[in-house]
Protein backbone atom coordinates (compact mmCIF):
# COMPACT_ATOMS: atom_id res chain seq x y z
CA UNK A 1 0.00 0.00 0.00
CA UNK A 2 1.27 3.49 -0.74
CA UNK A 3 1.54 6.19 1.88
CA UNK A 4 -1.40 7.96 0.22
CA UNK A 5 -3.76 5.03 0.82
CA UNK A 6 -2.72 4.38 4.40
CA UNK A 7 -5.19 5.28 7.11
CA UNK A 8 -3.86 8.20 9.17
CA UNK A 9 -4.41 7.37 12.82
CA UNK A 10 -3.87 9.65 15.82
CA UNK A 11 -3.28 7.85 19.14
CA UNK A 12 -3.67 10.08 22.21
CA UNK A 13 -2.88 8.70 25.67
CA UNK A 14 -0.88 9.93 28.64
CA UNK A 15 0.17 6.37 29.56
CA UNK A 16 3.43 6.08 27.61
CA UNK A 17 3.64 2.28 27.85
CA UNK A 18 0.07 1.72 26.72
CA UNK A 19 0.50 4.28 23.93
CA UNK A 20 3.66 2.58 22.62
CA UNK A 21 2.08 -0.86 22.90
CA UNK A 22 -0.96 0.29 20.93
CA UNK A 23 1.23 1.94 18.30
CA UNK A 24 3.25 -1.28 17.86
CA UNK A 25 0.05 -3.35 17.59
CA UNK A 26 -1.29 -1.12 14.83
CA UNK A 27 2.01 -0.98 12.96
CA UNK A 28 2.47 -4.76 13.09
CA UNK A 29 -1.10 -5.76 12.25
CA UNK A 30 -2.43 -3.17 9.83
CA UNK A 31 -1.36 -0.56 7.31
CA UNK A 32 -1.61 2.72 9.21
CA UNK A 33 0.27 5.98 9.30
CA UNK A 34 0.38 6.78 13.01
CA UNK A 35 1.03 9.90 15.04
CA UNK A 36 1.10 9.63 18.84
CA UNK A 37 0.44 12.35 21.39
CA UNK A 38 0.69 12.35 25.17
CA UNK A 39 -1.76 15.24 25.64
CA UNK A 40 -4.95 16.53 24.11
CA UNK A 41 -3.26 19.87 23.52
CA UNK A 42 -0.64 18.23 21.26
CA UNK A 43 -3.34 16.38 19.38
CA UNK A 44 -5.31 19.58 18.77
CA UNK A 45 -2.16 21.40 17.64
CA UNK A 46 -1.63 18.74 14.95
CA UNK A 47 -5.18 18.36 13.59
CA UNK A 48 -4.05 20.10 10.40
CA UNK A 49 -2.36 16.75 9.56
CA UNK A 50 -5.92 15.53 8.85
CA UNK A 51 -6.27 12.25 10.72
CA UNK A 52 -8.77 9.71 9.39
CA UNK A 53 -9.45 8.45 12.92
CA UNK A 54 -8.48 9.54 16.44
CA UNK A 55 -8.22 7.11 19.35
CA UNK A 56 -8.43 9.25 22.47
CA UNK A 57 -7.93 8.43 26.14
CA UNK A 58 -10.68 9.63 28.46
CA UNK A 59 -8.49 10.83 31.37
CA UNK A 60 -5.30 12.49 29.97
CA UNK A 61 -4.10 13.94 33.28
CA UNK A 62 -1.15 11.63 34.01
CA UNK A 63 1.53 14.02 32.73
CA UNK A 64 0.00 17.40 33.53
CA UNK A 65 -2.70 17.63 36.17
CA UNK A 66 -4.18 20.72 34.47
CA UNK A 67 -4.15 19.13 30.98
CA UNK A 68 -7.30 18.98 28.87
CA UNK A 69 -9.24 15.81 29.56
CA UNK A 70 -10.51 13.50 26.85
CA UNK A 71 -13.97 15.07 26.61
CA UNK A 72 -12.55 18.57 26.23
CA UNK A 73 -10.20 17.26 23.55
CA UNK A 74 -13.07 15.44 21.83
CA UNK A 75 -15.12 18.66 21.77
CA UNK A 76 -12.22 20.59 20.23
CA UNK A 77 -11.63 17.91 17.59
CA UNK A 78 -15.33 18.01 16.67
CA UNK A 79 -15.24 21.84 16.54
CA UNK A 80 -12.24 21.62 14.17
CA UNK A 81 -13.87 18.97 11.96
CA UNK A 82 -17.07 17.20 12.99
CA UNK A 83 -16.38 14.42 10.45
CA UNK A 84 -13.26 13.07 12.18
CA UNK A 85 -14.28 9.86 13.94
CA UNK A 86 -13.05 9.77 17.53
CA UNK A 87 -12.98 6.51 19.47
CA UNK A 88 -12.75 7.03 23.21
CA UNK A 89 -10.56 4.69 25.22
CA UNK A 90 -10.61 4.36 28.99
CA UNK A 91 -9.82 2.07 31.87
CA UNK A 92 -13.21 3.04 33.34
CA UNK A 93 -15.79 0.34 32.75
CA UNK A 94 -18.76 2.53 33.62
CA UNK A 95 -21.79 2.88 31.37
CA UNK A 96 -22.25 6.52 32.46
CA UNK A 97 -18.78 7.40 31.12
CA UNK A 98 -19.47 5.65 27.81
CA UNK A 99 -22.84 7.40 27.42
CA UNK A 100 -21.27 10.77 28.23
CA UNK A 101 -18.64 10.20 25.52
CA UNK A 102 -21.35 9.31 23.00
CA UNK A 103 -23.26 12.49 23.90
CA UNK A 104 -20.08 14.39 22.99
CA UNK A 105 -20.22 12.68 19.56
CA UNK A 106 -17.62 9.97 20.04
CA UNK A 107 -17.87 7.25 17.40
CA UNK A 108 -17.47 4.54 20.04
CA UNK A 109 -16.10 3.74 23.50
CA UNK A 110 -13.61 0.98 24.31
CA UNK A 111 -12.45 -0.16 27.73
CA UNK A 112 -8.70 -0.73 28.00
CA UNK A 113 -8.09 -4.47 28.19
CA UNK A 114 -6.21 -7.31 26.51
CA UNK A 115 -8.78 -7.27 23.69
CA UNK A 116 -8.83 -3.48 23.20
CA UNK A 117 -6.64 -3.57 20.10
CA UNK A 118 -8.88 -6.08 18.31
CA UNK A 119 -12.00 -4.10 19.21
CA UNK A 120 -10.38 -0.86 18.03
CA UNK A 121 -9.38 -2.44 14.73
CA UNK A 122 -12.93 -3.68 14.12
CA UNK A 123 -14.44 -0.32 15.06
CA UNK A 124 -12.06 1.58 12.75
CA UNK A 125 -12.98 -0.72 9.87
CA UNK A 126 -16.70 -0.23 10.53
CA UNK A 127 -16.44 3.56 10.96
CA UNK A 128 -14.43 4.03 7.77
CA UNK A 129 -16.78 1.75 5.83
CA UNK A 130 -19.79 3.73 7.09
CA UNK A 131 -18.12 7.06 6.20
CA UNK A 132 -17.36 5.79 2.69
CA UNK A 133 -20.96 4.68 2.17
CA UNK A 134 -22.24 8.00 3.51
CA UNK A 135 -20.01 9.94 1.07
CA UNK A 136 -21.18 7.78 -1.83
CA UNK A 137 -24.82 8.25 -0.85
CA UNK A 138 -24.36 12.03 -0.59
CA UNK A 139 -22.68 12.04 -4.00
CA UNK A 140 -25.65 10.22 -5.55
CA UNK A 141 -28.19 12.38 -3.73
CA UNK A 142 -26.48 15.56 -4.97
CA UNK A 143 -26.95 14.37 -8.55
CA UNK A 144 -30.70 13.74 -8.28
Amino acid sequence: MTAQTKIKLFLVDDDALFLKSLEIDFLENADFEIETFATGELCIANLSHNPDVVILDYQLDGIQKDAMNGLETLDKIKAFNPNIPVIMLSSQDKIEVAINCMHHKAADYVVKSETAFMRLKKIITAVLKFNKMEKELNWYMDRM
